[in-house]
């Protein structure tokens, strides 16, 4: 419909530009003189002009091309856009306004006109105009068209279209860099993070990784430090499980980037330390990734985070009520959310009794304090061996130190 309007609109206005010359032509004829003929032959340039620009094929003269430095990026993170619109024909344009047209998430990341710019192409073949997004929100972004506009002199003829240049990038979740320590035994007065390491059977080496803080002087491997011109380490089996489930808190709520964020921190500080770890999340779709190591499974969990959005129907305690997946041998499980109640309280102390230890992370904006019904539960918590730790958003590397509700 809209499309059926503005060619009548352009029709209507063409018709209105040949009226125009009519009108000039015949007070020229009729009326006589030199004043009537200048005004008719100093009109007539514009008019021929604009004529030409309403037959100038504009969706086909002009190619837009979108120039992006990288494709995957983390939350936060700046984009500069470029974009290069090339011509076909040196037709004299007046002007030609370009605007990038931006789906979802990403439109609310840049103010309004930021993505707009008012060219002069005159007989130029190429134009470049570039913006930038300042942070990049998390989530998969489609680049869909750039909508150019130009038009006469007279401000009677008008030409709009789109061009088609579809671009992707997919945006990971920011991550704050942890020490992942595994929990000791709690304790009446909290819960406290063990300084030892993930055991290892240091006399079998099974590959190489990045250096991290308290590593081992002997564990340096020293060839591929100096092939890879950084400091690398040996990779042990390890000798005992140190397996983590994740389980992400997919409820709509205002914390629920941090809840991303933080989950996807510890994800990475667990396998970078060596141990396993797996991810369980219910939004609209269920997501469940089986504990395993390595850098793919890394990958495949932030690719994962990337995408998700806050659109589980229940809260946690239904989801964990409702999984079969917490079987076999011993794990830690690691709940995170923003919403601490008596029921997930309860679900995790029954598992946690059937099959191992439960984490409840609590999310907090940055200061907040912990309600009176909050510190119940915790207390609640700890006689059923579950463990409640108070997170604050950007404050996520104390998350496995001596944290606890306070």
């Amino acid at each position: 419909m809209k499309e059926k309007f503005r060619a009548i609109n352009q029709i209507w206005k063409l018709v209105i530009l040949i009226l125009l010359i009519a009108i000039a032509f015949s007070y020229a004829m009729f009326q006589g003189g030199f004043v009537s003929w200048f005004l008719f032959y100093s009109f007539l340039p514009f008019a021929a002009y604009s004529l030409a620009v309403s037959f100038y094929p504009v969706q086909e003269g002009i190619i837009a091309e979108r120039q992006l430095p990288k494709h995957e990026f983390v939350a936060g993170e700046p984009l500069k856009v470029r974009t290069i619109l090339k011509r076909g024909k040196a037709f004299p344009l007046f002007y030609l306004l370009a605007e990038e047209k931006l789906s979802g998430s990403l439109n609310h990341a840049v103010s309004h006109g930021q993505t707009k710019s008012l060219l002069f192409p005159g007989f130029s073949k190429e134009l470049i105009f570039d913006y930038m997004i300042e942070e990049l929100p998390r989530g998969e972004h489609t680049f869909q068209s750039i909508k150019l506009k130009t038009g006469d002199l007279l401000g009677l003829i008008e030409r709009e279209t789109n061009s088609n240049s579809e671009d992707r990038i997919l945006v990971y979740p920011a991550y704050t860099e942890l020490l992942y320590r595994p929990f000791e035994n709690h304790y009446d007065q909290g819960a406290a993070a063990s300084r030892e390491r993930v055991q290892r059977d240091t006399t079998m080496a099974i590959g190489v990784r990045d250096y991290q803080p308290g590593d081992r002087f002997s564990w340096i491997n020293w060839k591929a430090s100096a092939k890879r011109n950084e400091i690398m380490t040996k990779e042990f089996e390890q000798r005992q499980s140190h397996d983590v489930l994740i389980v992400m808190d997919c409820a709509p709520d205002r914390h629920f980037e941090a809840i991303v964020s933080f989950t996807a921190s510890i994800a990475r500080a667990i396998l970078k330390k060596g141990a396993q770890a797996g991810l369980l999340s219910v939004s609209k779709e269920r997501a469940s990734f089986p504990v395993r190591g390595g850098e793919g499974q890394l990958q495949q969990i932030f690719y994962h985070l990337a995408k998700v959005q806050p659109a589980c129907a229940v809260p946690i305690e239904a989801v964990l009520e409702a999984e079969t997946f917490y079987s076999g041998q011993n794990m830690t499980m690691m709940i995170v959310t923003s919403s601490l109640t008596r029921s997930l309280i309860e679900k995790a102390g029954l598992l946690g009794h059937k099959k191992g230890m439960v984490t409840v992370f609590l999310i907090k904006d940055e200061g907040e304090s912990p309600t009176n019904e909050e510190l119940a539960l915790k207390a609640m918590g700890i006689t059923r061996g579950v463990r409640v730790m108070l997170v604050h958003e950007n404050q996520f590397d104390s998350a496995f130190s001596e944290v606890s509700l306070r």
